[in-house]
């Protein structure tokens, strides 16, 4: 059985459910069954302790049953569950969107599928790098004759930008220095969204109006052209428009998305608009980079060290990555003034290889597992230009 629920929240998807939660949801999903009319004090109890013991998954599957049973358990779940930032634990899809922990990296890998042009993103479930982890997003690579796309799901065998699971895109120009990240919703509700021709052929009617889909440039990534060809890593850049650079300051706060605008997302056919090409979007990408705003938070690569002894360039991943490769890099936030601040500073996104086709990824406050998910999708495509 599949944990897919089509109501207010669906779940990351999970291949089983234990007993008792198959038979929660079996027994009162919006029917008045049994298990709506338990005591709400009694319900309540039962419910803080099952989160309070179940902090990790596989377990936590009985956690997101619980939340599908009726709307009654659905929002004192909701009220138990804390965000990725207080927890760091992803329970519910929404959880990809919403910042990582403060005070420590949520270990992740990716998988890439060379044959498919795929990617996988995992969380990790133990301390081993790559063995064992939780499905979160996938990503595929589409080449189109002026840029190249990743279009991003929270499905992993459905990657279609008309998909209801459909999240996101990652877009490159036409050499794959410059990128732009787009979200298939408003990280905020001062975001602005980029039109196609298409989406203005929707009618009002076709889509529901609490849905303002569309894509949103939330970040711009930048690698640095190589003219000289000098020695050394690539120099990569992250502008992340929707998150402000006080984020990173104790206190900071940075846009956190608390729940999809559908109560049914699965209920709305496939959005047309989102199979055509942006004209704005393609004029973005290949002019100067448009995400150099005021008051932005700026991500740059944390210089490495030149090891003699190795005769190569070192960074330190924590035995989080294992094979040397041009990909691998830490990302710290910049300083106002466009200088990279102290080495000390903390890593916000670290990203590596441990394989031939298997990276870690380790991500924190105030990025998103969908930020950083696409941020590395980034350093896979090929850049003549920069090395």
């Amino acid at each position: 059985m599949k944990l897919f629920r089509s109501r207010s929240c669906r779940v990351i998807q999970d291949s089983s459910v234990s007993a008792a939660a198959a038979g929660f949801a079996v027994g009162g999903v919006g029917n008045g069954g049994f298990w709506e009319n338990i005591p709400e004090d009694l319900l309540r109890e039962v419910l803080v302790r099952l989160e309070a013991s179940e902090g990790s998954w596989p377990k936590r599957k009985n956690v997101v049953a619980c939340a599908g049973v009726c709307k009654g358990w659905r929002e004192i779940i909701k009220e138990l569950v804390r965000t990725p930032e207080v927890s760091g634990l992803l329970t519910f899809p929404i959880s990809v969107k919403q910042p990582g922990p403060r005070e420590s990296l949520l270990k992740c890998f990716i998988k890439r599928d060379r044959s498919s042009n795929t990617y996988r993103l995992y969380l990790s479930l133990n301390d081993s790098l790559a063995e064992d982890g939780k499905f979160l997003l996938a990503a595929r690579k589409c080449r189109r004759p002026t840029c190249t796309d990743h279009i991003i799901s929270l499905h992993a065998d459905d990657t279609s930008k008309g998909s209801s699971t459909y999240i996101g895109k990652l877009r490159s120009n036409f050499i794959g220095t410059k990128f732009i990240i787009y979200d298939g919703l408003p990280p905020c509700t001062a975001a602005t969204m980029t039109k196609s021709l298409a989406s203005k052929s929707v009618g009002s009617k076709q889509v529901s109006p609490r849905v303002p889909a569309g894509s949103y440039p939330v970040a711009h990534i930048s690698y640095e052209l190589n003219v000289l060809g000098s020695r050394g890593p690539r120099r990569m850049q992250c502008t992340m428009d929707a998150i402000p650079g006080s984020a990173v300051k104790p206190g900071g706060v940075a846009p956190t998305q608390t729940e999809f605008p559908l109560s049914n997302i699965d209920s709305f056919p496939a959005l047309p608009f989102f199979r055509s090409k942006s004209l704005r979007a393609e004029k973005t990408v290949s002019g100067p980079l448009a995400g150099q705003v005021d008051g932005s938070l700026m991500l740059k690569n944390k210089a490495p060290r030149w090891h003699e002894q190795l005769q190569c360039w070192c960074l330190n991943f924590n035995g989080r990555v294992t094979v040397a490769s041009v990909k691998n890099f830490q990302l710290v936030a910049s300083s106002v003034g466009g200088q990279a601040r102290s080495q000390h500073d903390k890593v916000i996104l670290q990203f590596g290889k441990v394989g031939k086709d298997v990276f870690t990824m380790d991500y924190r406050y105030p990025i998103s597992a969908f930020q950083a998910f696409a941020i590395c999708l980034s350093s896979f495509d090929t850049k003549i230009a920069c090395e």
